[in-house]
């Protein structure tokens, strides 16, 4: 999640609002960014309660082992319409390579100045 914070210019070029959602509570998040990994610069949701319900809402609520009640480690990138354009599932321990989704923001803002690459 901090590889975004670090490339937040990249997507402010494409017009992109980066943000993180997880089943894990307001509190925890800020605790989680001063103990762990420093301070976001972007949004970080809580779906928190009713618990899960965004992530089910996209398919990525945990229900059963190894860890179930969590959601997926999952990056969706959403165009101007509403519409889904990415969608990629990750394993938990994986860090996600943003070139995939500067890909897709360049195919999508095709003036926009090439970052990719």
């Amino acid at each position: 999640m901090t590889a975004y914070s670090r490339e937040l210019d990249k997507f402010a070029a494409y017009d992109a609002q980066v943000m993180g959602i997880s089943v894990d509570s307001t509190w925890s998040h800020i605790a989680w960014q001063e103990k762990e990994i420093g301070k976001l610069n972007y949004p970080l949701l809580s779906d928190f309660y009713p618990h899960g319900e965004i992530a089910r809402k996209y398919g990525v609520f945990r229900e059963g082992d190894p860890i179930p009640g969590i959601n997926e480690r999952a990056i969706y990138v959403i165009d101007k319409t509403g519409k889904i354009v990415f969608a990629q599932l990750y394993e938990l321990g994986e860090s996600p390579d943003n070139q995939d989704v500067m890909e897709v923001l360049e195919r999508l803002a095709p003036s926009a100045q090439s970052l990719v690459g």
